[in-house]
């Protein structure tokens, strides 16, 4: 039986829709026995439509979110654009357009980690190679 002993009730915003919910006191006893740390920023209806692919549930745009946002130029086409981190000098900013396209593409998943290309060398932990062979002797250690 769940003690609710050393938790209030909080009232929290949500970071998609801006509206407050409440985080009860069952909540968060729940979320320390699971060792998460941080509240939850999004509230019930927002958190069940991103689980459900629905994305953000606000038809507001990110640039009016609680969030902070920093007006900056983009490093290749010169256009202002606004960036939800503060921009440092020693680093370019784009924005999304030039974003994309300096952005390595996606090949989905894992498949560059563990193939030849990577440290590895295409061997996993135990030395073998894919084919489940001994790389130091040919020959299958089990």
């Amino acid at each position: 039986m769940m003690s609710n002993e050393g938790y209030s009730d909080r009232i929290l915003t949500c970071r998609d829709c801006g509206q407050e919910f409440t985080f009860t006191s069952g909540e968060q006893e729940f979320y320390a026995s699971r060792g998460l740390t941080n509240d939850p920023s999004r509230c019930p209806s927002c958190r069940a439509a991103r689980r459900s692919g629905g994305g953000m549930s606000s038809p507001r745009p990110p640039q009016q979110s609680t969030g902070e946002y920093y007006e900056t130029t983009c490093a290749d086409c010169g256009r202002p654009t606004s960036v939800p981190f503060i921009p440092r000098e020693d680093r370019p900013v784009y924005c999304s357009d030039c974003f994309q396209m300096h952005r390595p593409a996606r090949t989905g998943g894992r498949s560059s980690y563990g193939s030849s290309s990577s440290y590895g060398g295409g061997r996993d932990r135990g030395g073998r190679d894919r084919g489940g062979r001994d790389s130091r002797g040919g020959h299958d250690r089990w």
